[in-house]
């Protein structure tokens, strides 16, 4: 049959994942880091993931497709809902990482861990953008997690950098401003973003991104990739 139905250009997606949290069918899903449409009977064409779409990746088109399968679309969400925690995001998928087990001899074996945290605040809200330590500075800008799952990110990623972090999913606030008034007011040699391989981290690096672009300089950056169980998946 002929009807409305979501379009996704590969080419603009960003892998963020907003559209797969405002699809109420389940009908996208991240495939190797591009937003996808998983099935033409789940989408309804109704388009409430356009808007969430900061790249403007997503229109709708008017062609053969399925029909739209209510019935189909109950059973998926009863199965995600049970898969996940209330929100529903990919973020939340619950799971369980086996850990060697140590005995009290064996942690007292290795040598505590020195801090590398150079200044205070570090929540990306809170730091002024004129602070003194930014100029000249390397900057790491981590989503909050990279810190619980990487268990090396102080002397492999925090070491000789001003650190940054925070959370695009839970805080309600645009981080390219802030970073783009520090890109600014200070010479920044170069920024590294670490973020989780969930889909609502990338708005992390998307907001690096953005503010470069808006400070007008030429910043060397990279992002790095940190699995749910603690490894680096991308760099």
């Amino acid at each position: 049959m002929i009807r409305k139905i979501v379009k996704i250009d590969q080419e603009k997606c960003n892998g963020c994942g907003l559209c797969i949290d405002a699809c109420h069918e389940g009908a996208l899903q991240l495939v190797n880091g591009k937003a996808t449409l998983v099935s033409e009977s789940y989408c309804d064409g109704l388009g409430a993931c356009l808007p969430e779409c900061p790249m403007g990746a997503i229109t709708i088109e008017e062609r053969e497709a399925q029909p739209f399968d209510e019935e189909a679309v109950q059973q998926r969400m009863k199965q995600k809902k049970e898969e996940t925690l209330p929100c529903g995001c990919p973020g939340t998928h619950v799971r369980t990482m086996e850990r060697p087990f140590e005995t009290p001899a064996q942690q007292h074996a290795f040598a505590p861990a020195e801090s590398q945290l150079r200044q205070w605040p570090c929540q990306i809200r809170l730091v002024p953008p004129n602070a003194p330590y930014f100029q000249n500075a390397s900057l790491l800008v981590a989503a909050d997690c990279t810190a619980y799952a990487y268990a090396n990110i102080h002397q492999d990623f925090m070491r000789n950098k001003i650190t940054l972090i925070g959370c695009p999913k839970l805080d309600d606030v645009d981080y390219s401003e802030k970073l783009t008034d520090i890109l600014k007011y200070n010479d920044i040699k170069s920024i590294t973003v670490l973020k989780m391989e969930v889909p609502c981290c990338s708005g992390i690096a998307y907001a690096v991104r953005d503010a470069i672009e808006r400070s007008g300089k030429i910043t060397p950056w990279r992002v790095v990739t940190i699995s749910i169980d603690g490894h680096i998946i991308e760099d």
